[in-house]
């Protein structure tokens, strides 16, 4: 019996385990970033510059890890990659000064990326089609749980010790992880003698080349996009220009995570009938439909709050109908190369989050209309790129 045909017990709640290892970092130390500031006697801007630095490691971590595990094998990269994020937690949590706060981070967010960017490349491994979504739906719907938990958990243990404590939470975390995944996670990578002669630029140039993968990976990376601009803009529209109080926030937060897992659940039951493909295309549209209905609104009325979040929790949650498709669609094209694509579609996401998000702050002027506009720009934008590269050429007579 080969390694990809084994039984993995418990298979979605461990990748789903792996996934939420990026929320949780990214996410249990915001209710100490105050506190941090003080005891490193630095300013509150240089702690927060700490998240810009994971996710640019947490991209660069991925684009390493992808090709590495083509070449080397799923098992070793993220066995490898939990132990150096447990390494960089350690040394977060005995840091004296920002700078070594700084590095902590990036080794963190490297390790971090590693093993994440492995999990749809297992899961290409043992599934295709509707199977794959459909297990990437439930990974989805399992660990979004760590986005709406982690501020709590931390919040909870800075009631009981200092912000050191979380980051010996986040190693704690993930060498329970490490254990788990070495004892049930066999090797599920399918071993295919050419790609081992490809270089890590070769790995990334066959995704990139092909025309049906990238277009769903643009569909992908911008529907994540629009999801970011919401990440770095609400803040300052619900607190600021609602008045919406810190407390009320993080439960109006949790109504957009809430609607996510809902349409996961909807994807999957929807999978038994219709393709990954059809349900993306479906998704995409509706998401550009909604996302102009909230431009118009906001750009012609003075919408009440009350009117904006149900739209905006709509228009979060049809990202399960697109990114769980989109990156089965575009995994399914390179079996022997999953990991590099999947690297691929993660950072392409997290680079152009890191744009639409600057983009919204820079163009806000404290309503809603500048972050409405940049998340509908965001379903214009993926339906466009993928219509055009998926585009049959002409046949010449």
């Amino acid at each position: 019996m080969s390694a990809s045909s084994q039984p993995i017990r418990g298979f979605a709640w461990l990748l789903a385990a792996l996934v939420a290892l990026g929320p949780l970092a990214i996410d249990a130390y915001l209710p100490a970033m105050p506190e941090m500031a003080v005891d490193l006697a630095t300013s509150l801007h240089n702690i927060e510059i700490t998240l810009s630095v994971f996710l640019v490691g947490f991209a660069a971590g991925q684009l390493f890890g992808g090709p590495f595990s083509d070449r080397f094998g799923r098992r070793l990269t993220i066995l490898l990659g939990l132990s150096v994020f447990i390494l960089g937690s350690a040394a977060i949590a005995l840091g004296s000064n920002i700078e070594l706060l700084w590095v902590g981070r990036v080794l963190q967010a490297f390790g971090g990326g590693m093993g994440v960017v492995n999990t749809m490349a297992v899961v290409r491994d043992r599934y295709s089609g509707s199977a794959s979504a459909q297990i990437l739906s439930q990974i989805v719907t399992i660990m979004m749980a760590a986005p709406l938990l982690a501020p709590f958990i931390g919040a909870a243990l800075l009631l009981v010790s200092d912000w050191r404590s979380i980051f010996w939470f986040l190693a704690a975390y993930a060498v329970i992880l490490l254990v788990l995944l070495r004892r049930f996670l066999p090797e599920t990578r399918r071993i295919e003698e050419s790609v081992h002669t490809l270089s890590v630029w070769q790995r990334y140039k066959s995704v990139l080349l092909n025309k049906r993968a990238a277009g769903f990976l643009f569909a992908v990376a911008f529907s994540n996009a629009g999801m970011f601009a919401f990440l770095t803009s609400s803040p300052g529209v619900y607190m600021g220009y609602y008045d919406i109080s810190p407390t009320l926030y993080p439960v109006l937060f949790a109504l957009n995570i809430i609607t996510l897992s809902l349409c996961n659940q909807i994807n999957i039951r929807l999978l038994k009938r219709f393709s990954p493909t059809k349900i993306l295309k479906r998704g995409q549209a509706l998401q550009l439909f909604v996302g102009a209905i909230m431009l118009a609104l906001v750009a012609f009325f003075s919408l009440p709050i009350w009117l904006l979040v149900p739209q905006i929790m709509v228009f979060v949650g049809l990202q399960g109908f697109v990114v769980a498709n989109g990156m089965s669609a575009v995994t399914d094209e390179f079996p022997f190369n999953s990991a590099t694509a999947t690297a691929l579609i993660s950072a392409s996401g997290f680079t152009l989050g890191a744009v639409t998000g600057s983009v919204s702050a820079l163009l806000s002027d404290g309503s809603p209309l500048a972050m409405v506009g940049v998340m509908a720009c965001c379903p214009l934008i993926g339906i466009s790129l993928r219509k055009l590269l998926h585009r049959k050429p002409i046949k010449q007579d």
